[in-house]
């Protein structure tokens, strides 16, 4: 069972700003959400489900630590299997 996993333009274009090692670790990212699902499993750092808003269901891992840490949030939509990454970036800007 393959999902779906697609970018907001906002979040692609964020995404073409990281560095190569930090674009790499994001697309390993992708292929694990591809391949597992919304929940990718224990070897993403700090994954975990966020509060969310008007029912939705919205996850986010960190791509790497240290200072600045990186993130990588994304909405769920189960009925479609489609997982929804809407942002990649530092840590400090971002929208949770």
């Amino acid at each position: 069972m393959y999902w779906n996993v697609r970018f907001t333009n906002k979040a692609a274009k964020q995404a073409r700003q990281l560095d190569a090692e930090l674009f790499f670790v994001l697309q390993l990212l992708a292929e694990d959400l591809k391949m597992k699902g919304p929940i990718p499993g224990k070897f993403w750092h700090n994954y975990g489900k966020l509060s969310s808003k008007n029912n939705q269901d919205i996850r986010h891992c960190h791509l790497a630590k240290g200072h600045p840490t990186y993130v990588c949030c994304w909405k769920v939509f189960k009925i479609e299997k489609v997982v929804e990454v809407y942002y990649v970036g530092t840590h400090e800007k971002a929208p949770y």
